[in-house]
């Protein structure tokens, strides 16, 4: 259907569009072949419902303001690509009795109504819908029509696809869910990916066996499995998750770690790999991490005071605050909340880490190369020759990087750092049995901020309970502690993959450095401990017990991070 650009004219200049811009967008839409409306949202910023609304009027159709997905029939996305429905903006939407209803962004997509009519074997009923909400939609509708990767397992099984697979070829620059004919392997380990992403999972697990190769994902910190390939697939598919990262696809005797960058459903991520060789082949782990994730210390789960307090301390000229807890605890995502929460112009703020998983605008960061000798020591020593404000050491290892941080702090700068104790008192003397001078232990420390991560409870599935007198009391609660508040189990439903929790919040336990705790700081860790819970410390127990209370989480959660010594000690 042709248009006449006159109409678009006056229709958009009653809108309040700038000739002089309306002129800008005729080029623009001539020297890029993109829509004149598109020209006029890229030059003018004109709002997408202004433009909606204009592209409507001249073409006679009605504005559709809204798509909700749960309405979009997954079966008439599938047969189409996904960079067809970004080029041509456009989305089919569902039936709409006897046609099919097709939301259209962009004068260009009116072109394709007589082929999508020969596709779906329908007439077609074309809406306008501004192109901000039809892009979002677009990109959750591929997402969730995205086959699961057993589902294509199950296909490849049907089809005999067997370790002669030709590997292809994949464009990193193109979204995994844009072809969707590709070859078996490549279209297994994209799925992978995609669903991957889709199911909230940090991590990828591929794990080969000697008659069975296993895939599991790791959800909210537990793993769970999600497909188990044939064995004699296992080979072709860590080739191809090789080839993608980059890594020597003929040298299976030793660990290689690569990196992936590409777009899932028009979300940017990136996968740290890392292949390991193990008795039956080779174990392949991806670490998922999004690209934008915006780091916040409200969105942690510190509760408003310990918020405050915290605030206060990673404001302070110098010292070192210390996060400790295990391996997956969120440490690295609460020093990075913190930096980004002070960083400004006006200050000068290096990392040292190992690796580098978020990339801080505005911050320099280093990661540490022990094959030349850049080490967390020697990447802080050169760091302090670069007249740093705030420092930030991915991990206190070792007794010189110790002794680097402790002077660093007495020189007049703010170190951030984690280390791997228990709680927070047990980092004095982990700092005291690296080597560290006792005296200078408590006089650099400014905090210590011990943590866990607990599975939120799913929203829609959790069940209200009271809880036995035996459970209370293999989880140290007191019933005076709980009474008055509604307590909750998990449940299990599809929006949680039936594991009745959905997403994660931290449990915390903040040790503010004052002269009463300097006092104590070279004795033990059970002193310290005594002291600080006198001056007012919240223990890992107290803020565990304070979620329960709330009904973000379970009983059972937090018995599970939280040691029944640390809560019978509380």
């Amino acid at each position: 259907m042709a248009v006449r650009r006159p109409a678009y004219d006056d229709l958009l200049l009653r809108a309040g569009v700038e000739p002089q811009k309306l002129r800008e967008a005729h080029r623009e839409s001539d020297r890029s072949g993109v829509g004149l409306l598109e020209s006029v949202s890229r030059v003018q910023g004109a709002s997408p419902h202004i433009v909606a609304t204009a592209l409507a009027e001249v073409l006679g159709l009605r504005v559709q303001e809204k798509v909700d997905l749960d309405t979009v029939d997954i079966e008439l996305v599938r047969p189409i690509s996904l960079a067809m429905a970004r080029e041509e903006v456009f989305l089919p939407i569902c039936h709409d009795g006897a046609f099919v209803r097709v939301g259209i962004g962009d004068e260009r997509a009116m072109r394709l109504l007589p082929d999508l009519r020969m596709l779906y074997k329908k007439p077609i009923r074309p809406v306008v819908v501004p192109t901000d909400v039809l892009r979002d939609v677009t990109n959750k509708a591929f997402d969730r029509a995205a086959r699961s990767a057993s589902s294509v397992m199950e296909q490849m099984r049907d089809e005999g696809v067997g370790e002669d697979i030709d590997d292809g070829n994949l464009n990193l620059d193109a979204d995994l869910l844009d072809d969707p004919n590709q070859a078996p392997i490549i279209k297994f380990v994209n799925t992978l990916l995609t669903q991957a992403v889709k199911d909230r999972a940090s991590d990828i697990h591929i794990e080969p066996f000697e008659r069975e190769l296993a895939v599991r994902f790791r959800i909210d910190g537990v793993l769970y499995e999600v497909v188990k390939p044939p064995a004699k697939l296992q080979a072709s598919i860590v080739s191809r998750v090789k080839i993608m990262s980059g890594l020597n696809i003929a040298e299976k005797r030793i660990p290689q770690d690569g990196r992936i960058r590409t777009r899932i459903a028009g979300r940017e991520i990136d996968l740290r790999v890392s292949t390991l060789p193990v008795r039956h082949g080779e174990r392949v782990v991806m670490r998922i991490l999004e690209k934008g994730t915006v780091f916040n210390l409200d969105q942690i789960g510190m509760g408003k005071q310990m918020v405050a307090d915290f605030r206060e301390l990673i404001q302070k000229p110098y010292g070192i605050v210390l996060v400790t807890g295990p391996t997956g605890s969120g440490k690295t995502t609460t020093l990075y909340s913190a930096l980004a929460e002070i960083n400004a112009p006006d200050l000068n703020i290096l990392t040292i880490e190992d690796p580098i998983e978020y990339e801080l605008k505005g911050i320099g960061q280093t990661q540490v190369n022990p094959k030349i000798d850049l080490t967390f020591a020697s990447a802080l020593r050169a760091h302090l020759r670069q007249d740093p404000d705030i420092i930030m050491v991915g991990e206190i290892r070792d007794k010189e990087t110790a002794d680097n941080a402790v002077q660093a702090s007495l020189t007049g700068h703010l170190v951030f750092s984690t280390l791997h104790t228990n709680d927070a008192p047990t980092a004095f003397t982990r700092l005291i049995d690296m080597g560290v001078e006792p005296f200078l232990v408590g006089s650099s420390l400014v905090a210590v901020q011990a943590q866990r991560l607990v599975r939120r409870l799913c929203p829609q599935c959790k069940v209200a309970y009271t809880p036995s007198d035996a459970e209370l009391q293999s989880a140290r609660i007191l019933r005076e502690e709980v009474t008055g508040h509604v307590l909750y189990k998990s449940g299990g439903c599809p929006a949680c993959l039936n594991t009745g929790y959905k997403g994660r919040t931290g449990i915390y336990e903040l040790l503010i450095v004052t002269d009463g705790i300097r006092e104590v700081a070279t004795q033990s860790a059970a002193v310290i401990k005594k002291r600080a819970v006198e001056e007012g410390m919240k223990t890992l127990r107290d803020d565990g017990v304070r979620k329960i209370r709330e009904g973000l989480t379970s009983i059972d959660e937090v018995m599970r991070v939280v040691t029944t010594e640390g809560l019978a000690e509380a």
